[in-house]
């Protein structure tokens, strides 16, 4: 396998708070990575770096081999990005929006995603009058549309109904399958044991696991290694 995704010795400050303190981690073609971590651990600032939103202080961010904070356009058609706070135009409706992006990157899978991912029924509505499942299926779909080489989903199944997010878990493992290296953030314990290849867990801006997900598990379950390694506490 090839290393789409490298983070080496990844920093981050903001003025007195270190986001992310030296993490270092990585994401392989064909394979779905999901980063897991509290609140503040420094996923969502980690990804931002690899998306090309921040900059990084120091260390090293790399995706299919370019520095993301310095890519042109060519590098970014080769990326998908389903951001947290989704991204998407208010005013237009998910019909329009996803042709125009048909358009944009002369994509066949419009089609396909409208069905698999049930858009049909609110189309032609305006994307600030859908409801958050909804919008979160719109943003799939969005990232997904250009057959990116690498995919950044922020919470991708957030919201949605049972069934709604097993036809998304089935999605990204159809993607992962033919080449795609996606990384997932998730809170999802679950999610992360059925969907995940690989799972980093940050914890105050540094990685405290990276493997597989029996191998965190370590024969028992993921949740309780994750707050034994977090030293967090349910709620």
């Amino acid at each position: 396998m090839t290393r789409a995704v490298v983070v080496e010795d990844l920093r981050r400050v903001f003025g007195d708070t270190r986001a992310v303190d030296g993490a270092t981690w990585a994401a392989e073609t064909g394979e779905i990575t999901c980063v897991l971590g509290p609140n503040g651990a420094g996923k969502t600032t980690t990804i931002e770096c690899l998306e090309g939103l921040q900059r990084p202080d120091s260390g090293t961010c790399r995706v299919l081999g370019t520095d993301p904070w310095q890519a042109g356009a060519d590098h970014r058609a080769r990326v998908g990005v389903m951001l947290q706070d989704g991204g998407l135009p208010q005013s237009v409706s998910a019909a329009r929006l996803l042709g125009h992006l048909q358009r944009l990157y002369r994509s066949h899978r419009v089609d396909e995603l409208i069905e698999r991912l049930d858009i049909a029924p609110f189309a032609r509505t305006p994307v600030r009058r859908l409801s958050g499942g909804q919008r979160q299926r719109v943003a799939l779909a969005a990232a997904l549309l250009g057959d990116p080489q690498v995919a950044f989903l922020d919470e991708p199944t957030a919201g949605l109904d049972p069934h709604a997010r097993l036809a998304v878990w089935d999605l990204l493992r159809e993607r992962r399958d033919e080449g795609v290296a996606l990384v997932v953030t998730t809170h999802g314990f679950d999610e992360a044991e059925r969907l995940a290849d690989r799972i980093v867990i940050l914890d105050g801006g540094t990685v405290v696991a990276d493997g597989t997900p029996a191998a965190i598990a370590a024969g028992g379950r993921l949740e309780d290694a994750y707050f034994a390694l977090t030293g967090g506490t349910r709620g």
